[in-house]
């Protein structure tokens, strides 16, 4: 254990180290080229490169070096780690309110998502993040355990110019007939031949919208408090969420107009 610690301790203390060893993974590469990508000197790089073939990570070749196998092997491990590292860093305000359990892709798919919390000035940051995506997309589908009425609005403004399809939970419908307003605007988007919304009777975990290429994931805590917007274009949480919405769909019936009443 100690040994393989050092070694990544090697790697990780010099990001030189780890640019020469990504590159030369990729394919060989001569010194100039290395220090044109490191910005390192000769000298650094003689020593990088004597420390690498002490490790067997690389060899020479008739342009310059390339890794050897382990060395690849060495190069996409540490890769592995610096995305996960990089997720964990991302994800560590809002991991504490995410159903993780229903979350069923690779968590490193997050590493790059934009992740937008409350603040002091602006404490509503999260849902604002939501409703400009909403009102800037052509095709929104959703799947969500509610919906406020913001939301509703840029819907209900919206339409005729987007295609929007949701599942709600029963909850989330009861609580907008539950108010007079809400119910008539809902009834509005209901009635319009661009738009459907069906109702599912269960649990829906987490608030999720797909608006366009977007996936967004509007985080909730055990109070109903929204506590972050975390938003991506990532193809494995695009396809999980597309799966998840044709599963709520394909167990879920149409909102009507006359389930709404007067």
């Amino acid at each position: 254990m100690e040994e393989t610690l050092a070694e990544i301790e090697f790697l990780a203390l010099s990001p030189n180290r780890v640019t020469v060893l990504e590159r030369l993974a990729e394919g060989g590469h001569s010194r100039s080229e290395l220090a044109e990508a490191t910005g390192a000197s000769q000298a650094t790089l003689g020593r990088i490169l004597g420390d690498f073939e002490e490790r067997d990570w690389v060899t020479r070749t008739a342009g310059g070096y390339a890794a050897t196998a382990t060395g690849r092997l060495v190069a996409e491990g540490f890769r592995d780690l610096l995305d996960v590292m990089a997720a964990e860093r991302e994800l560590r305000s809002v991991v504490t309110y995410l159903p993780t359990e229903a979350m069923e892709f690779d968590f490193r798919s997050l590493a790059d998502a934009n992740i937008v919390t409350p603040t002091e000035t602006r404490p509503n940051a999260p849902l604002q993040r939501l409703l400009a995506l909403l009102r800037e997309a052509d095709s929104v589908t959703a799947f969500s355990h509610a919906l406020n009425d913001q939301s509703l609005s840029v819907v209900a403004d919206r339409l005729g110019e987007q295609a929007f399809e949701a599942v709600l939970t029963r909850g989330a419908v009861d609580s907008l007939t539950a108010d007079d307003g809400l119910r008539e605007r809902l009834r509005t988007v209901v009635a319009a031949e661009s738009a459907g919304i069906r109702v599912y009777d269960g649990e829906i975990p987490l608030a999720v919208t797909i608006a366009d290429d977007v996936v967004n994931l509007l985080v909730r805590d055990d109070r109903g408090v929204v506590q972050a917007s975390v938003d991506t274009a990532n193809p494995a949480v695009m396809e999980w969420a597309e799966r998840r919405y044709e599963h709520y769909r394909g167990r879920s019936e149409p909102l009507t107009l006359d389930s709404l009443g007067e």
